[in-house]
């Protein structure tokens, strides 16, 4: 009975690490469960046994994904590791981002998709956004108010996913990536302004 639940919670974390991937990479309305399943390596009859609907798979997926996102920026599951607003942004606004959205971030990948869904799910990946912005507030002048840092935390973060979704969209890979440099200098005027306004 151990192996029974383990294995089944080792295909349950399959399947939503495979969802997370197709969907980011295809769009959400794209990927059918069948193909899914299949594309997982499994039966589509064994889907129902791990969720009840697609809609539960689609937020269980995008959440991980954003946790993904949220880890790799910070460096770390907790995010507590010391970064700078620069490295936040260097790692966002990498080539090596841009060029693997089935890795990245959720909300640059899916963002359009994302604001048709169920309230529930969009609540999840707006509590999961709130928290990346509020872990950027934290990388701000402390001397600056909270809500201060919000603020610009939250222009911030427009920059990043605005300036990752245009990346992709241009073909010409030299306009691309002077794209995400250009973004990464925006962003941190955002920052010197805020600074500058003390």
């Amino acid at each position: 009975m151990r192996y029974a639940k383990y294995h089944k919670e080792e295909t349950h974390r399959h399947i939503v690490k495979v969802a997370a991937r197709r969907f980011r990479e295809e769009g959400i309305e794209k990927v059918g469960v069948a193909a899914l399943m299949g594309h997982a390596g499994l039966t589509v009859g064994g889907f129902y046994s791990h969720f009840t609907s697609k809609e539960e798979l689609i937020r269980e997926a995008v959440g991980s994904a954003a946790d993904e996102t949220f880890c790799g920026i910070f460096g770390g599951p907790g995010g507590n590791a010391k970064v700078t607003l620069e490295l936040i942004l260097r790692r966002y606004l990498s080539v090596a981002h841009r060029d693997a959205p089935g890795e990245g971030c959720v909300v640059a990948s899916l963002a359009s998709e994302l604001k048709n869904r169920p309230e529930d799910t969009r609540a999840m990946i707006a509590g999961k956004t709130l928290d990346f912005i509020r872990r950027m507030a934290d990388c701000l002048p402390q001397e600056a108010a909270a809500q201060t840092r919000m603020r610009v935390a939250g222009a911030i973060w427009a920059v990043m996913a605005g300036t990752l979704q245009l990346s992709r969209i241009v073909p010409d890979k030299a306009l691309s990536t002077q794209l995400l440099n250009d973004g990464i200098a925006n962003a941190l005027r955002l920052a010197a302004a805020m600074e500058n306004h003390q």
